[in-house]
């Protein structure tokens, strides 16, 4: 199913954080958001998962309008947010957080073979299964929060800054597991700083500029788009 969002307009106070945003999401895709800080793509997430209430617009999921239902609710239909810094919950254990993400599922047999599937992913994950999350590192504490989202059975899962923080090593494991994922059919919309690394991973690329997409196109025609690479790869004309 597709997910659009239409004319998107979101204020905190008096600031507008977002101006009019289109976006689209099509079933099976890699879309990422690249921006500057303070560009709007955290909002933009936010907004979808029900966390943050827009002015105007609209998010449709399959054509149906997510915007004023529940977050549970948001979940429930298969869209899974994945939060910048991690946000586990660190005096519980690793297999407590995991089981946290099967939280609105019923099927027993289907959670086993789920977890099994993350510790598939991220074999650390398994054998550090009774440790406290909290005395985790960070690229750990990562993995358990894309673990415990995937726990959810996912149809879209989006991911806010996942390698914010990170060693390159570990950073190249996250964007190896993003293409993984998405290989077994799930749909992936992706916030990043390291525009380089989600620009070669994407299907297909929006650029936010304070609150309004200034630029769209595949994840190679951005790689390629002068301004795209001044302004965010750091290379020069």
């Amino acid at each position: 199913m597709k997910l659009e969002i239409k004319d998107l307009h979101v204020s905190y106070g008096g600031i507008r954080a977002l101006k009019g945003v289109d976006l689209t999401v099509e079933e099976g895709q890699i879309v990422t958001l690249i921006g500057a800080n303070g560009a709007g793509k955290s909002t933009t997430l936010r907004a979808i998962s029900g966390l943050q209430k827009p002015q105007s617009g609209s998010i449709l999921y399959g054509g149906e309008e997510l915007i004023g239902l529940p977050a549970k609710e948001i979940v429930r239909r298969g869209i899974i947010h994945v939060p910048e810094g991690r946000r586990v919950f660190p005096d519980m254990t690793v297999a407590e957080n995991l089981k946290i993400g099967a939280f609105l599922r019923t099927d027993k047999g289907g959670i086993a073979d789920d977890m099994n599937y993350v510790h598939s992913l991220f074999p650390r994950l398994k054998e550090r299964s009774w440790q406290l999350a909290g005395t985790l590192s960070g690229g750990e504490q990562q993995m358990l929060a894309v673990g415990r989202a995937l726990m959810s059975r996912p149809k879209v899962l989006m991911m806010d800054e996942p390698s914010l923080g990170l060693a390159p090593l570990i950073v190249k494991d996250i964007f190896s597991i993003i293409r993984r994922v998405n290989a077994d059919g799930i749909t992936v919309l992706l916030i990043e700083q390291n525009a380089n690394a989600a620009l070669r991973v994407a299907d297909y690329g929006y650029v936010l500029e304070t609150g309004t997409i200034a630029l769209t196109g595949t994840g190679e025609e951005l790689l390629r788009n002068e301004s795209v690479r001044e302004a965010y790869l750091g290379k020069k004309k």
